[in-house]
């Protein structure tokens, strides 16, 4: 089967790498560094510390690990992969020169083993739920130890898995280390091939999001700058299709709440110009980041068409709607918000973090909505009612607090991989 795989992955590399030229046209961050796709241009590194997290999300997820491994490991060098440009910028923004970046090649052999020839990792660690067998064997071949941190595995995802069952179990098998994030994740990788002597249940990283203690006051500062005094509600990380939704809420809310303003924060860049010309052909008043004005009486939207400020602008807002639910993509990172004590609203589709969203509602910690009158109706009633919501961005927080610990759990489990004789 293994044969088959790789046949298939060869004949995938064409149309894959003429897909990747095709949006360089009109993206030019596909053009970045795109040897490293291909195996060339890696940094060499010797015993380094790898972490693979595949975007934006889990990139933002991976800081506070990254940065432990760091002040425990300072002498080994960390590489950080992606695959996404937007993840690569994140890198950037968040370490700088610290940390080495490079882009995941593809699931080529030839590729990959350019990518270790290049970089000879003492531990690999790779987020959630990325499963490359040629990656995975890769590691195994060169007895490099391989950990899934926070892994998840969907019951969908099992389903599918099972059909390629003898490949993922010879996948599995090559001394890889499961840190699931609950014990149905756990069961599903060891119905899948996972070793039980090398599963553990450490829950997931992601309850350990690190804000700046100074966030909350500079939140403040840029709320009192660009808007004044006027009740703010943010929509973060949307994608096409939901800003529709958006705006349509925010004219039903207007009605009956004049001075309410929108911060509107689309999840990739390349859509700002689209966001925009949609924000004008609705016919609102707005301003946007990059404009470098505040808001004034008249303005209804605010756009921000920056990278990397989301935590900011939860922080200078009074409600969090969290984009990628009211569409199929499957839902964003509810514990952004929930860190800075907002209430949070979420549309239904949360397959992403399906087990998060879940704890939330069960807990009574997010509200949830299907459509723009939903969130217009919810918005209105958190408005009306502070008190319900200062109470659900208490709950969201508590969430956040109670579910810590995964990441020194992690630590714990990393150490004697780290400190144990290099063998390869």
């Amino acid at each position: 089967m293994r044969i088959l795989y790789n046949i298939l992955a060869y004949l995938l590399l064409i149309p894959y790498a003429c897909y990747w030229l095709v949006r360089g046209v009109t993206d030019r961050t596909y053009f970045e560094n795109i040897g490293q796709r291909f195996g060339f241009g890696h940094p060499q590194l010797e015993h380094c510390i790898w972490i693979h997290a595949v975007s934006v999300g889990e990139v933002l997820a991976a800081v506070p690990l990254i940065k432990a491994l760091g002040r425990q490991y300072p002498d080994r060098p960390l590489l950080v992969t992606t695959v996404t440009a937007t993840g690569a910028a994140r890198v950037r923004a968040v370490f700088g020169a610290s940390v080495f970046h490079s882009y995941i090649p593809f699931e080529t052999p030839t590729a990959i083993n350019r990518f270790f020839a290049a970089v000879n990792p003492k531990l690999a660690l790779i987020l959630e739920t990325e499963i490359w067998p040629n990656l995975y064997r890769g590691c195994g071949v060169r007895r490099i130890p391989l950990v899934l941190v926070s892994a998840r595995i969907s019951p969908k995802s099992v389903t599918s898995y099972r059909r390629l069952l003898p490949l993922f179990r010879e996948t599995l098998s090559h001394g890889i280390i499961i840190a699931a994030q609950s014990e149905a994740d756990a069961e599903r990788f060891l119905s899948l091939g996972a070793s039980p002597d090398r599963t553990r249940i450490t829950g997931n990283i992601k309850f350990d999001i690190e804000i700046p203690p100074e966030l909350p006051e500079r939140g403040r500062e840029l709320r009192a700058e660009l808007f004044g005094d006027r009740p703010v509600w943010i929509a973060a990380s949307t994608h096409d299709g939901e800003e529709q939704q958006v705006l349509a809420a925010q004219r039903q809310l207007a009605e009956r709440h004049p001075n309410l303003l929108l911060i509107l924060v689309p999840r990739h860049p390349q859509r700002f110009a689209a966001v925009r010309e949609l924000i004008e052909n609705e016919h609102f008043n707005f301003v946007s980041r990059t404009d470098g004005r505040a808001c004034d009486a008249a303005t209804d939207v605010f756009l921000v068409d920056t990278m990397g400020e989301v935590p900011l602008f939860y922080a200078a807002s009074d409600i969090a709607f969290v984009g990628g639910s009211l569409v199929p993509i499957g839902g964003h990172n509810l514990l952004e918000p929930a860190a800075v004590g907002l209430p949070i609203i979420s549309g239904p589709h949360v397959f992403n973090a399906q087990e998060i969203a879940d704890m939330f509602l069960r807990l009574g910690a997010c509200r949830v909505v299907a459509d723009a009158e939903e969130l217009a109706s919810v918005i209105h009633d958190l408005l009306t009612h502070p008190e319900r919501a200062h109470q659900l961005g208490s709950d969201g927080h508590e969430v956040l607090r109670s579910n810590r610990g995964a990441l020194q759990r992690l630590l714990e489990l990393l150490e004697p991989l780290l400190t144990q004789p290099t063998g390869h």
